[in-house]
């Protein structure tokens, strides 16, 4: 059982539940949009527009050249990515749905129910603030704050008076529009810098190798006759004691095709008799592949300050892990030369500045943004499967 797909699946049916059993508090928008306007932090984006004027204008110019930039970029990413899904044998989607218990992409962990609902309320809220703080910041009224329920999407918003910013300049237009994205882009250097100088090494110092975790075996190879199920930890070749990859390229350094070697691991001993490596056929080869360090808790620390420590650093560190994967995927998401997204409305006011035509910039707006939800839906596709069959599994039998 998927406990965190299921986790968020019941958090929704509560949030649909406790949205319908209160209509009155919150204003709808056509039947999937829901909204619930605050006015929380509003006095915050006030004081910090009038603290920090000159600054925050000097950054608009480089939030503006970097939201257009991103545009390009992911439209470029969505576009190739979309022609290698349909055409390249085995490639992966260009977009995934950050749900809990999804893999959202080749290389990336699970994300738990827990890290999903902080991640996504904490970018939504950074993402919300900045627009809002920029609004102010060129005399345009917010009129609310709050969060939100776009169909199946959790956000913050904030609720600039669109009729002000319409009267604005384009250099101003365009800089509350690009402020949201600029500022997901930047929390996210820090996120890095957060896990590089203290997350990281504390992982370092509360966890010690502890073998090497094989997540695949190579087909036709040595390790894949011996029926082992992976995943599987190896913490012994031969004679040698296995922590981590230097023990295991040492052990194998000498490995000639046609040698007996015993490989053990966590799921017991396996005897075979080493390959010709593909790449060397001097070199013997066992037919392991997509490995990952295995650690254990450092018993030290365990000792000395108890048991919860490692995981609650682990915790921590993929708290903004995602923190940084879930801005960044924010970010470049709104830059999408889409509708009524952040890089939408950016492109339209540039095209409405460069052509000087409003009805012409809003054509080519048109035809683009249609583009890019085609090429969006292209790429959830298998995602949307998924989740579907998901959901229907305790009911049907496939």
């Amino acid at each position: 059982m998927n406990l965190d797909l299921t986790l968020a699946l019941v958090f929704y049916a509560f949030l649909v539940l406790y949205i319908l059993r209160n209509k009155s508090k919150f204003e709808f928008h056509g039947k999937i949009f829901a909204l619930y306007k605050t006015k929380l932090g509003l006095k915050l984006m006030d004081k910090i527009a009038k603290k920090f004027p000159r600054l925050l204008n000097l950054l608009s110019y480089v939030s503006i050249f970097v939201g257009f930039i991103g545009m390009g970029l992911i439209f470029y990413w969505l576009f190739k990515g979309t022609f290698d899904l349909l055409f390249v044998a085995g490639a992966a989607p260009a977009v995934a749905p950050v749900l809990p218990g999804i893999k959202v992409m080749p290389g990336l962990p699970v994300l738990s129910f827990m890290h999903w609902i902080l991640a996504i309320l904490i970018i939504a809220v950074i993402h919300e603030f900045s627009h809002g703080i920029y609004a102010r910041l060129y005399k345009v009224k917010v009129k609310s704050s709050g969060f939100a329920l776009f169909g199946p999407i959790l956000a913050a918003f904030v609720e600039p008076d669109e009729k002000q910013i319409s009267k604005k300049s384009k250099k101003v237009q365009l800089a509350v529009f690009s402020a949201g994205p600029f500022s997901n882009i930047l929390t996210g250097f820090l996120f890095i810098a957060v896990m590089t100088f203290i997350t990281l090494p504390l992982q370092a110092a509360v966890f010690v190798p502890d073998g090497i975790t094989v997540n695949g075996l190579l087909d036709d190879y040595p390790m894949q006759s011996t029926n082992a199920e992976i995943p599987f930890i190896i913490n012994q070749f031969n004679d040698h004691e296995i922590k981590d990859f230097n023990d295991f390229s040492n052990a194998t350094l000498d490995l000639k095709p046609g040698d007996n070697a015993i490989v053990g691991t966590n799921k017991g001993e396996f005897s075979i008799v080493a390959a010709q490596n593909p790449e060397n056929s001097s070199k013997g080869f066992i037919g392991v592949s997509n490995f990952a360090l295995n650690r254990a808790p450092n018993e030290e620390i365990v000792s000395k300050y108890g048991s919860f420590v490692p995981p609650a650093v682990d915790w921590i560190h993929m708290l903004f892990f995602w923190l940084w994967v879930v801005s960044w995927g924010v970010g470049l998401f709104n830059l999408l030369p889409l509708g009524p997204v952040d890089g939408g409305r950016m492109l339209l006011t540039g095209l409405t500045a460069v052509m000087h035509d409003k009805k012409k910039a809003k054509k080519y707006w048109s035809i683009v943004s249609l583009v890019s939800v085609l090429l969006i839906l292209i790429n959830l596709a298998p995602y949307l499967w998924q989740l579907l069959l998901f959901i229907l599994r305790p009911f049907f039998s496939f």
